[in-house]
């Protein structure tokens, strides 16, 4: 019998632009659990303890935000970006075709 592992995005998420792709991707589903839980990732992938001090957030009340039935709050969102070095940005909508 084969033997599965869970799969952990955290573990694939070893450069900045692994790290900005992957979030580009949950960005563009507009699903704000699946937002938050890409952010929790990324996080853990970091660091979650020194995520959550760069915040000035607890590590129990930030990992709560970000998970799947986690609702942070906007600012604990740019908190976050900004811990890990990254900037949200506007672009527009590809054109429907």
């Amino acid at each position: 019998m084969a033997k599965v592992t869970p799969f952990d995005a955290a573990d694939y998420l070893n450069t900045r632009e692994d790290v900005a792709a992957y979030l580009s991707e949950a960005f563009e589903t507009g699903d704000e659990k699946l937002i938050a839980v890409a952010l929790g990732n990324v996080a853990r992938a970091e660091g979650f303890a020194a995520v959550a001090e760069q915040t000035g957030l607890t590590r129990q009340g930030l990992y709560k935000s970000l998970s799947a039935d986690g609702n942070p709050e906007f600012s604990t969102i740019l908190k976050v970006m900004d811990a890990l070095d990254l900037q949200l940005v506007a672009q527009p909508k590809p054109d429907a075709a």
